[in-house]
């Protein structure tokens, strides 16, 4: 096994090559480049003899893949003795090959040693005069749909290499800052003879066919203007009325007094998807969000926990209740609520069905919470073959009801209704019929039509409480046909 030797080729001008890099580079006759496509190498090549690795990038159309395979790459020719592996800038920069080798060597007992010179970064803030104590954060083009983005900070989005991509980053950029935040545009940072830049509002960043190269990069200072569009947002603002200086309602609230609340507010939540407002919804979700912030902020205040913690346990039970997803265990997804429940249990500690079922918790809606029981004791085999026996149940169920109206003992007739009531819930399962949501049609129907009874008594000139049940009867068919 050879060493492997990582330097850096500095941002693009030959003299802020470190001179170690220079050293190591002349002395050697391995010599392997990310890419040639660098202002650098010209002059490198008229003492240095070396390998390009561009051609990967023809072969491949994703980067990742690409980066991948340059690293193994490397580290096979390394099994032929010492080599050196020279990239762009700082090897320690937005370089994923050099993680990606350093990684595979260490696994191998493979010595690596990487040899610094100035990064991008360095000349893009030497060029802007901008001072990178204040803070900022990296951004590589490709990966910029699943990052972070703080509007409070500065930000340098690298590989901009095309409009394709400019067009990209601009879409994402805003969904976080105003339309018109002011970007700058940085072509050859560290080049003194291709030095550039451009400010442009962000709506205009991806014109002009000619604003993008391999050595493009773009800048975005700290927004002007607070943007909330982050969780860390909420969080800060939830953490203010907490505070000292804080609200005094919100300084007094607690899990048990907030209770009600986050119950309210998925049952808004529930109606706004009914409505198919979205505007609603939004409004409706920040709500529910609102009550797990405050719910995190008082328990890291008592020191119980935080929403890091509710965020680990969240991810951490999907991805242990999606084996299919990210383990690749094969799973029969005709089977699925049997597998889920199983790994419930397995979660749990429990050991019976009964366990699961006191789980359900008291606070659910009695339909919502009988449902759940009967679909719970339906997966150890506990239901009925065919629905013709869910029927008979329910006459069966009806007429001891009737049977106890009767004798006109109220504790046995509120038993009975029970029983009768949990008979229709399972009906309604085995017809596949939300019951929660067809009682609450009927209910909706029954306002709706006791509105055009009213309606109508108001244009007779007459009340309904001086109506007889016959006259209001009469409108009640009415109201059915329409």
């Amino acid at each position: 096994m050879g060493k492997i030797s990582i330097v850096g080729l500095g941002p693009g001008d030959i003299s802020l090559i470190s001179q170690g890099a220079l050293d190591i580079l002349k002395s050697s006759s391995r010599i392997y480049l990310r890419t040639e496509k660098h202002p650098t190498v010209d002059k490198l090549k008229e003492n240095i003899t070396y390998t390009n690795l561009d051609y990967f990038y023809e072969n491949e159309d994703n980067f990742e893949n690409v980066y991948r395979e340059i690293a193994e790459f490397i580290i096979e020719k390394s099994n032929e003795g010492d080599l050196v592996y020279a990239v762009p800038g700082h090897p320690r920069v937005a370089e994923r090959t050099v993680s990606q080798i350093e990684e595979i060597a260490k696994i191998k007992n493979i010595e690596v040693e990487v040899i610094a010179s100035m990064s991008f970064v360095d000349a893009m803030f030497n060029y802007l005069a901008i001072d990178p104590a204040d803070g900022f954060k990296l951004v590589d083009a490709f990966e910029i749909e699943n990052s972070y983005i703080d509007t409070n900070t500065s930000m340098i989005i690298t590989q901009v290499y095309d409009q394709f991509i400019a067009s990209n980053v601009k879409l994402r950029l805003m969904e976080c800052y105003d339309y018109d935040q002011e970007v700058c545009i940085v072509n050859g940072a560290g080049v003194k003879t291709l030095e550039s830049k451009k400010y442009v509002p962000l709506h205009e960043l991806d014109r002009g066919d000619n604003l993008f190269n391999y050595l493009t990069s773009v800048y975005i200072p700290k927004s002007s203007k607070k943007m909330y569009n982050t969780v860390h947002d909420l969080e800060e603002i939830m953490s203010e009325l907490r505070g000292p200086n804080g609200c005094d309602w919100d300084k007094k609230q607690n899990h048990e007094t907030l209770k009600k609340y986050i119950i309210e507010e998925a049952y808004e939540l529930c109606q706004a998807i009914d409505n198919d407002n979205i505007d609603e919804i939004i409004e409706e979700l920040g709500d529910i969000l609102l009550q797990v912030i405050f719910h995190c902020q008082i328990g890291k205040e008592t020191g119980f926990f935080d929403l890091s913690e509710v965020v680990n346990g969240i991810c951490n039970k999907l991805i242990y209740r999606h084996p299919h997803v990210f383990k690749n265990i094969e799973v029969d997804m005709n089977n699925f609520d049997k597998t889920w429940e199983d790994l419930k249990k397995k979660e749990k500690g429990e050991s019976t069905v009964t366990e699961g079922l006191s789980r359900i918790p008291n606070h659910l809606p009695a339909l919502i919470k009988a449902e759940k029981i009967q679909k719970k004791a339906a997966l150890v085999g506990f239901d009925w073959d065919d629905i013709s026996n869910v029927y008979k149940k329910i006459e069966e169920e009806y007429k001891e009801l009737l049977d106890e109206c009767k004798e006109g003992n109220i504790k046995y007739i509120k038993e009975e209704l029970g029983d009768l009531l949990f008979s229709i819930v399972n009906l309604a399962r085995f017809l596949k019929v939300d019951p929660e949501e067809s009682l609450n049609l009927t209910n909706n129907k029954f306002i709706k039509r006791f509105k055009f009874i009213e309606d109508s008594a108001i244009n007779l000139d007459k009340n309904l409480e001086d109506m007889t049940l016959e006259e209001m009867d009469k409108l009640w068919e009415k109201a059915k046909l329409q």
